[in-house]
């Protein structure tokens, strides 16, 4: 690897690199250091016309090693000239290095995937940089929000006041913008922490909730979102609550439905698991099981005066049930109706 000192002048910069933005406080700092030991690594270049350079990666050194006022700098000079290959090994440099910022990375990726220069997949570029896929994706997402939400995303994972990561970000990527941008405001000003940014998250790609409530709720803190999710969350508990309980399991059903089914395995068995009804028909010691029976059916059933049928008053939502009730009990009391049928033509013959 040869390494030349190469006049200042006839070295450019490249407006097109991926990283563009320079903390001017860190710029100092690297300027301080290079003026006490030095450079300690070598910039990159490719030659390109009329005999002059252009830098593939160390513009952050060419710039502090400009202001001190430096005649040459030390360069490796690549013979590489494939467009796409200069531009992911600029990626792939800066991404080791500090001050890459998320924005920077989303609009390389973006720009590899759909300028018709590169118009690479995500896959090929998980490939070349190491990077899975998901990675480059959410690194993209971050660009679906608004310049003033942009401005204020940084590297790293510190909830910060004033300031955006992406791990705060990812959950209302896909809100729709209206939300999406004034939401990613009230996160950076109440410096919200990511649990918090997923429940308000939910709370707006809820379907129940009214897109006129939820234009009202952008007026609320930070704070104020996640206490009226909570809020929600308990009434629609509260609220499900009766449905559960109006509505029988499976094996509720399977129950219900053994108690009342009669057993036919012997022709005199007859089963009623219906309420008992006070009368005045009593049962003596000397009664027979079938005579048992029998004024225990009587006692059951209500007189034709009592049982009067008036105008069906069942509600829409327990119809199917009511139907389906009544037409197990017309085929039990069918089934009842036949056993004693027989008892009667047995009675009578006898």
């Amino acid at each position: 690897m040869n390494i030349h000192e190469i006049p200042m002048h006839l070295i450019d910069e490249d407006t097109d690199q991926p990283r563009y933005q320079f903390d001017e406080e860190a710029l100092q700092e690297l300027m301080k250091s290079i003026e006490e030991i030095g450079l300690l690594s070598p910039i990159k270049v490719r030659t390109t016309a009329d005999n002059r350079y252009k830098i593939i990666y160390g513009n952050r050194r060419y710039k502090a090693s400009k202001m001190l006022g430096r005649p040459t700098m030390s360069c490796i000079v690549s013979t590489v000239t494939d467009e796409l290959e200069i531009y992911l090994e600029q990626i792939a440099e800066n991404l080791t290095r500090e001050g890459f910022s998320p924005i920077e990375e989303a609009e390389a990726f973006h720009k590899l995937m759909n300028d018709s220069k590169f118009s690479s997949s995500i896959k090929y570029l998980s490939s070349k940089l190491g990077k899975p896929e998901t990675y480059i994706k959410n690194k993209c997402d971050l660009l679906k929000f608004g310049n003033s939400v942009k401005k204020l995303i940084v590297s790293g994972t510190e909830i910060r006041k004033d300031k955006l990561t992406e791990d705060q970000l990812l959950p209302i990527k896909d809100l729709p913008i209206e939300h999406r941008d004034p939401l990613a405001l009230i996160i950076a000003r109440d410096e919200m922490p990511v649990s918090d940014v997923k429940k308000i998250a939910r709370m707006f790609k809820d379907k129940d909730i009214s897109e006129s409530t939820k234009g009202k709720l952008l007026y609320k803190t930070g704070h104020d979102l996640v206490e009226t999710w909570s809020v929600f969350q308990n009434n629609r508990a509260e609220r499900a609550k009766p449905a559960a309980a109006k509505a029988p399991t499976k094996a509720e059903k399977a129950e219900k439905s053994k108690e009342i089914v009669p057993d036919n395995k012997s022709e005199m068995s007859i089963q009623s698991e219906l309420p008992a009804a006070s009368t005045s028909t009593t049962i003596s010691p000397t009664t027979s099981p079938i005579q048992s029976k029998l004024l225990q059916m009587l006692n059951a059933f209500p007189t034709t005066s009592d049982f009067q049928i008036e105008a069906l008053d069942v509600d829409a939502h327990d119809k199917e049930q009511f139907l389906n009730d009544l037409n197990t009990l017309v085929g039990n009391l069918e089934k009842h109706l036949d056993a004693w049928k027989k008892v009667r033509e047995l009675a009578v013959t006898k």
